[in-house]
């Protein structure tokens, strides 16, 4: 039986959403797998952004790090993935449909976000007998694995409206909202059906509410609200700031880093190049065979049919191109064909026997990111603190993965914070000690 773990940090330094506790989180983590948990140094990866001497936790090499765990794991084992960072939630592309009713997504160091059905396509190659534990202390959490079920928590069974307290502004706005959003194959959230006000009031909620004097110190919120990732990405790619808007967030995703990008928005981008390939054939067609009312020899006609040669020319020149480490960790895992093609679909199936994630807040809830008043006391997650303090207080006891979140949720409520821990495993798992590889 081996113990093998991923332990994730995302600081942000230099960032206007920079956060304190992260990295703080992974090296204490790590410190409790080796002293508590029985695991080497030696097989234990971290990933953080505020030392060069380790890998920054990029979007592909998160992606990288979580195939290539799975990949190398045999029956038996127990894997662990712990990440402390930014969580965020995208709407769901028209057609889609998720429990929470959005896309959560881990945020990495370079905003090439994790999407939680890239992390269910990871999940569902574990090998039988092994268990995989995942830990987010990150907002939005709740849900972050595609199709899991929850065994506590509310995220499943509501579709919450994140609460940004925007005024009326009246069925126009609405109407023009949805028009864009529809446009370009996204859901209209029902949150944003007062979208005039969206960046002040985001803004004010967050100063106001989210971040501030806690009164055991500082707190500042792990979540990256829409309009704060827009701005990032707007400045990231030196454009306007009116260049990238809430509905072309995968496109920019995909325009900014190719094949690096998550499986999801390959997915999505695929779909939508095929549905406009397929609108621009079926005009040619009309063309060439007047049912449209074209002439075979108009200008739109030939037009179009150039511009169908140079996009295959393109596709051919696209397809050449090898994907080097991505589709070399997906290849180890016998996913090759999904990742280059983007052909990851929503799932609604259970996680594998020993599958379990346990998240820091539900899918509407934030995370606390503590800078604490103590002059020797280091900046943490809420949600990795109050594990840690847990796991220290059993006295080498197992405790439960039910045991675990619900004195989790007790410690967070008693310290003065809001968000309230979920659990998602199958029913065999909700009493199977933490980290253990009993009763697989």
């Amino acid at each position: 039986m081996g113990k093998k773990a991923l332990l994730i940090g995302c600081n942000y330094p230099g960032t206007t959403v920079e956060l304190q506790g992260c990295v703080n989180d992974v090296n204490q983590i790590r410190k409790c797998l080796v002293a508590r948990f029985g695991f080497s140094d030696d097989d234990i990866t971290v990933l953080t952004d505020t030392d060069d001497s380790y890998t920054k936790p990029t979007g592909i090499n998160i992606y990288n790090a979580f195939t290539r765990l799975v990949a190398s794991a045999e029956p038996g084992d127990v894997l662990f993935i712990h990440y402390s960072g930014h969580g965020t939630r995208f709407p769901l592309g028209t057609g889609e449909d998720d429990e929470t009713g959005y896309d959560e997504c881990l945020v990495p160091c370079d905003m090439n976000f994790i999407f939680d059905d890239d992390l269910r396509e990871i999940i569902d190659q574990v090998p039988e007998g092994c268990r995989i534990t995942i830990v987010t202390d990150s907002c939005h959490s709740g849900g972050l694995i595609d199709g899991a079920k929850e065994q506590i928590g509310d995220s499943a069974k509501h579709h919450h409206g994140y609460s940004y307290g925007y005024v009326d502004g009246g069925p126009s706005v609405q109407h023009s909202m949805e028009v864009a959003f529809k446009s370009r194959g996204i859901q209209f959230p029902s949150e944003f059906r007062h979208y005039n006000h969206w960046r002040e009031q985001e803004e004010e909620k967050n100063e106001k509410e989210i971040n501030g004097y806690w009164r055991h110190g500082h707190v500042k919120n792990r979540a990256l609200p829409l309009p704060s990732l827009i701005a990032i990405l707007n400045e990231k790619k030196g454009k306007d700031k009116n260049e990238v808007d809430v509905g072309n967030l995968r496109s920019t995703l995909f325009k900014t880093f190719g094949d690096e990008v998550s499986p999801k928005v390959k997915k999505f981008m695929n779909e939508d190049k095929n549905k406009n390939k397929a609108q621009l054939n079926a005009n040619v067609e009309g063309e060439n065979g007047g049912s449209k009312g074209y002439s075979s020899q108009g200008l739109v006609g030939s037009k179009a049919q150039e511009f169908l040669k140079l996009q295959r020319k393109l596709e051919r020149a696209e397809y050449t191109k090898k994907v080097a480490l991505t589709a070399q960790a997906v290849a180890d895992i016998g996913n090759q064909k999904a990742y280059n093609n983007g052909a990851i679909s929503s799932s609604k199936r259970g996680l594998p026997k020993g599958g379990i994630l346990i998240s820091g807040c539900q899918t509407d809830q934030i995370s606390g990111d503590v800078i604490p008043s103590g002059k020797d006391a280091a900046p943490h997650g809420a949600f990795s603190h109050a594990i840690l303090t847990i796991i220290a207080d059993s006295d080498g006891h197992d405790i439960t993965n039910r045991e675990l979140v619900l004195k989790a949720r007790k410690l967070l409520k008693t310290d003065g914070f809001a968000q309230q821990p979920g659990l998602y495993c199958n029913d065999d798992d909700v009493d199977a000690p933490f980290l253990s590889a009993a009763h697989l």
